[in-house]
């Protein structure tokens, strides 16, 4: 996730990418680890999880399966999270 001013400058399609691949990164990481690490990744993706929820690109026809286009704060929330997220792990990871 890049600084909150160059995820502004970025298309919705892309921005929304990034927040799911993160999430998907979170997935992956919960299925490796237990214990305390195991709750705090599964509060994480739990957080997380209203970004598959969300289209960046018009649906054809209106079919849209429930997603819906989210607002400027909440792509910038959602950023803000995994920038969080990130500096936490890393934290741990050092200590």
């Amino acid at each position: 996730m890049g600084t909150p001013q160059s995820q502004r400058e970025l298309p919705a399609v892309t921005r929304l990418g990034h927040l799911r691949e993160a999430l998907a990164a979170v997935a992956i990481a919960l299925a490796r680890v237990h214990r305390p690490m195991a709750w705090f990744l599964g509060a994480a993706a739990t957080a997380l999880t209203p970004v598959l929820r969300r289209r960046a690109v018009p649906a054809p026809h209106g079919h849209t399966f429930g997603a819906v286009p989210p607002s400027l704060r909440q792509y910038a929330e959602a950023e803000e999270a995994v920038r969080r997220l990130q500096d936490t792990l890393t934290r741990l990871a050092t200590a």
